[in-house]
């Protein structure tokens, strides 16, 4: 279906729709989400929401398990461990299985990134934020990207995402909208007040990038960067101030096949 044989105004009208319905508590248990609300303190919200996040592909309950395991070893308290933990303390990560292809050789890279980040700057915030003249995190992921891994990659290079490269970075895009977006619901954090939700995107997954296809939101069919910037166009220009909130309608239909 192309965009120019649907009433997108009728398309808009279902979708804000159904976000009211999906941006709600109730969706908060079973969503990876849940796991950094289960925290007060900004920085255990972020490092929780960053590692989920991150590993946030597959079935979503496997992702809860394996996310719950990551938080078992940093003692529930992410960021009272990433401060205090030594090498020593990663050994016991080696040969260790996380969540599929993110091992435990990984894991180890990504608290020694964030330890040295929480070094410098008192939030990870402060790697995301918008130069002049940007209208979304195209260049601002891939400048995280670049010094999250600048000193500690190896191989866990491949689980942060490359705009450069095209990719949609659906968990970073989605990572940042736990972060910014703020309502009444509560089930985005709104943490991080330097950013502003009208730059948000749409976090490009199987689900979201297939329903924008049957709703004539988007022709692309790769599910790549170009189609998160084809997806923004359409979207901003019916909801300019808060886009990604159509994240929850776009997501809770596919998942649910409520379509």
């Amino acid at each position: 279906m192309s965009k120019n044989k649907v009433n997108l105004d009728e398309v808009f009208l279902l979708l804000n729709e159904k976000a009211e319905q999906y941006n709600h508590p109730d969706f908060i248990e079973l969503d990876p989400i849940s796991i950094p609300h289960r925290f007060s303190l900004k920085q255990d919200i972020e490092i929780s929401g960053f590692l989920t996040a991150t590993i946030s592909w597959g079935n979503r309950k496997s992702i809860l398990n394996s996310a719950q395991k990551m938080l078992d070893f940093m003692d529930n308290s992410p960021y009272d461990f990433i401060q205090n933990f030594t090498e020593k303390d990663l050994k016991i990560l080696e040969n260790k299985a996380i969540h599929r292809t993110f091992n435990g050789e990984d894991f180890s890279n990504f608290l020694i990134n964030l330890k040295r980040i929480y070094q410098s700057f008192e939030s990870l915030e402060d790697l995301f934020l918008l130069k002049e003249n940007e209208t979304n995190f195209y260049h601002s992921l891939e400048r995280f990207r670049t010094y999250f891994l600048r000193e500690n990659s190896g191989r866990s290079s491949k689980h942060v995402s490359s705009t450069y490269k095209n990719s949609a970075a659906k968990r970073l895009i989605m990572f940042l909208r736990w972060m910014v977006r703020k309502d009444l619901k509560r089930v985005d954090f709104g943490i991080w007040n330097n950013l502003n939700p009208q730059y948000l995107s749409i976090p490009l997954d199987v689900h979201t990038a297939n329903i924008s296809r049957e709703l004539g939101l988007l022709n692309r069919t790769q599910n790549d960067w170009k189609a998160v910037e084809e997806l923004d166009l359409t979207i901003r220009k019916y909801n300019p101030e808060d886009p990604a909130v159509l994240d929850f309608a776009l997501f809770g239909m596919g998942v649910n096949k409520d379509f």
